[in-house]
């Protein structure tokens, strides 16, 4: 399945979110595609330390969500 993994900063006073950095794969299933975007948050070059991810399929359906902790994720969700 093709995934697009977008990478966020977030603002804490008005919960802003900022893309700092996505990436466009091939995954074998969702779970393929979470694991590939949890090494992706702390090898991609991008400009800050992105505090959440998103998962969305090829239709543009956003199909997980995970904040983001130091050395990868502490929080998940996936969307129904």
């Amino acid at each position: 399945m093709k995934v697009v993994i977008k990478f966020y900063r977030i603002r804490d006073t008005d919960n802003a979110h900022t893309v700092v950095g996505q990436e466009t794969l091939d995954a074998a299933n969702l779970e393929d595609a979470i694991e590939q975007a949890v090494r992706l948050s702390t090898s991609l070059n991008m400009p800050q330390q992105p505090d959440a991810m998103s998962i969305s399929d090829s239709d543009g359906n956003e199909v997980h969500v995970r904040r983001l902790g130091r050395l990868g994720a502490e929080r998940g969700r996936s969307a129904q």
